[in-house]
């Protein structure tokens, strides 16, 4: 314990925040289910209230990210590392083929809500899948090497690939209509 005063002022929570906080004090899975699902709470939370115009708008040049063109990609990315790599479903890869990989962010056509939806469903198919598994240690295999990942190392990667376009969407979302918090 320190003798240091703690901060009066925090960084400010993001409106109508229901979140629930991951606990401070947890075992390995309880404490990666729970992050990882709080990372995905703030991304639908950073899009919130916003209009499919304003979530398919690339708001930061020159870069081409949108938040629409995120949610596809998160959405492809929960089906690769969960379904296709660790759980070996056969299943087809959303919004990539090899003539086109860069189709969930290049591409916006189709309804953001449609994009919203399939992404919520393969988060809850990725839950199911982690749920199954006996361990943390379970492995599925990396399509591109050949070689064992565990579903620890997956979890993890998760968390990192949603802390990134979280950052992400703080920078669009801000700028398109002047939004912030935690």
């Amino acid at each position: 314990m320190t003798d240091a005063a703690a901060p009066k002022h925090y960084a400010l929570r993001w409106n109508n925040d229901t979140r629930p906080t991951p606990p401070a004090v947890g075992g390995e899975r309880e404490t990666l289910d729970a992050v990882l699902d709080w990372h995905r709470a703030t991304f639908e939370l950073k899009c919130a209230g916003l209009t499919a115009e304003q979530l398919s708008e690339r708001a930061v040049p020159p870069s081409g990210l949108s938040l629409h063109g995120m949610v596809r990609h998160l959405a492809g990315v929960e089906r690769w590392w969960f379904r296709i790599q660790f759980a070996g479903e056969d299943v087809p890869m959303l919004y990539y083929s090899d003539d086109d990989p860069d189709q969930d962010f290049d591409s916006l056509e189709g309804d953001v809500e449609e994009a919203f939806a399939v992404w919520r469903t393969e988060c809850e198919r990725s839950r199911q899948i982690t749920a199954a598994a006996a361990s943390l240690d379970e492995t599925g295999i990396r399509k591109r090497t050949g070689e064992p990942i565990s579903l620890r190392g997956i979890m993890v990667d998760m968390i990192a690939e949603y802390a990134r376009h979280n950052g992400h969407a703080d920078l669009l979302r801000e700028c398109i209509d002047g939004s912030t918090g935690m």
